[in-house]
């Protein structure tokens, strides 16, 4: 069909629909994106509080996340004004510290970086190290999908290291615990982010919040070119339209598209798609992020940007005044599922406070806290999970989401890639 023809329905504003109407409209095909919220971003959002932009969760970009970084420009944002990039260094507070070696290439800056950690005996560092060179060597693919708890013990690798740089690593990129994250899914984020470039395992940490980092770019974008955006519109049904394409309902309203992208989370994905049995899917289960914000003085500050914890509930501490100058304010985040989902927030609040002044003395009383729980923040990324394919066998109808299929868990990276996917295919590019 002439691009000129085309007129794409993206149902869902999110990262992955705004990215695939971000692609679409960029290249001149007319696109109209449905968002049944009054916001756009979807779980990467903004939120005011006491003057304060807090996001519903603390994202951390990596140099390996390059469909995101390619996307922002293509917005007109700038990824190195919006973003600071520092060289690999983890912090487990008090007890290890890894910084790659910034005079070495990919891969050997991380393993130098392993072989002067901080917080390892000798021969734990020699085991990371074996490790990581038999990944680098079997081009970091496993036969099996394992649980990455039992594949890191056949591994030999030490309870140390798995606690002080495994499990964080895999909490922060998968969401899922240790005990039945998937090993290979895992080693995809290790390969980008080790393997390739060395300023791929770089970490980007956001100076501005989600939505000013990502959402309102990628919507200025979409309307810049043409597009248009309807929010608070809620699709009710798809059906195939008589005269081809697809007929979308939207309250008394309907309107017939050549193609359309489903970019809704997967709970809401079997009903949208009623009319297609072929397309129904089961459901994966959920993983929470809990973020607990706490003010301090403005006079406050971390030693490092981003600091790990370990034995309470609290898993990685950042400075947000280091960040995007709200100076003071704390952002500590609690991945996957655990026993802080019984608690409270007052008592979950009180009790991360604790942690953070045991841990820094120097921070002296909080003056205010704020817990944002987003219980369905993504799916659990098990082994062997069966994810659905962006191109359907109906033409013209198109799946996107991070929990589609792809090498990536739950992360906007993910998200990004699968929405560029349906753009690709709608316009006829090769994905990349």
């Amino acid at each position: 069909m002439d691009q000129r023809l085309k007129h794409v329905a993206v149902i869902g504003g999110g990262c992955a629909g705004l990215a695939a109407a971000t692609e679409l409209a960029s290249r001149g095909i007319a696109v109209t994106l449905f968002e049944a919220a009054h916001h756009l971003g979807g779980r990467t959002r903004a939120l005011n509080w006491k003057g304060r932009r807090l996001d519903n969760g603390q994202h951390i970009l990596l140099g390996a996340y390059r469909e995101t970084l390619r996307l922002m420009r293509l917005a007109g944002a700038d990824p190195d004004q919006a973003l600071l990039r520092l060289p690999l260094q983890l912090e487990q507070h008090a007890q290890f510290s890894l910084r790659a070696a910034s005079s070495l290439p990919a891969p050997l800056h991380v393993m130098a970086g392993l072989l002067s950690a901080r917080g390892l005996r000798k021969r734990e560092r020699l085991l990371a190290l074996m490790l990581m060179a038999r990944l680098k060597l079997n081009g970091f693919r496993v036969a099996q999908d394992l649980p990455l708890a039992e594949y890191l013990q056949q591994q030999r690798q030490p309870d140390a290291l798995i606690r002080w740089l495994w499990e964080p690593l895999c909490l922060a990129a998968l969401n899922t615990p240790l005990a039945r994250a998937s090993t290979r899914v895992f080693l995809n984020v290790l390969r980008d982010s080790f393997a390739g470039s060395k300023s791929d395992s770089d970490l980007l940490l956001p100076r501005h919040d989600l939505s000013t980092l990502l959402i309102e770019p990628l919507a200025a974008c979409i309307r810049r070119n043409g597009g248009e955006i309807r929010l608070g519109s809620k699709v009710d049904r798809i059906r195939p339209a008589a005269e081809g394409g697809y007929a979308l309902s939207c309250g008394d309203h309907t309107q017939s598209f050549s193609d359309v992208v489903v970019a809704v989370p997967p709970f809401h994905l079997n009903d949208l798609l009623a009319e297609f049995p072929a397309l129904q899917i089961e459901t994966p289960e959920d993983q929470p992020i809990y973020t607990v914000y706490v003010q301090y003085a403005d006079t406050a500050r971390l030693p490092f940007p981003m600091i790990g914890l370990t034995g309470g509930y609290a898993q990685w501490v950042l400075d947000r005044g280091a960040l995007d100058a709200q100076f003071g304010l704390m952002a500590a985040v609690i991945s996957a599922e655990g026993p802080h989902q019984a608690m409270t927030q007052e008592t979950l609040a009180q009790e991360v406070s604790a942690e953070l002044a045991a841990a820094f003395p120097q921070l002296a009383a909080p003056l205010w806290h704020k817990v944002i729980a987003e219980k369905r923040a993504t799916f659990a990324c098990t082994p062997g999970l069966k994810r659905p394919p962006q191109q359907t066998p109906f033409h013209g109808l198109y799946i996107a989401g991070d929990f589609s299929e792809g090498d990536y868990p739950a992360t906007i990276e993910g998200a990004v890639r699968s929405g560029v996917k349906c753009a690709n295919l709608i316009s006829g590019n090769h994905p990349t």
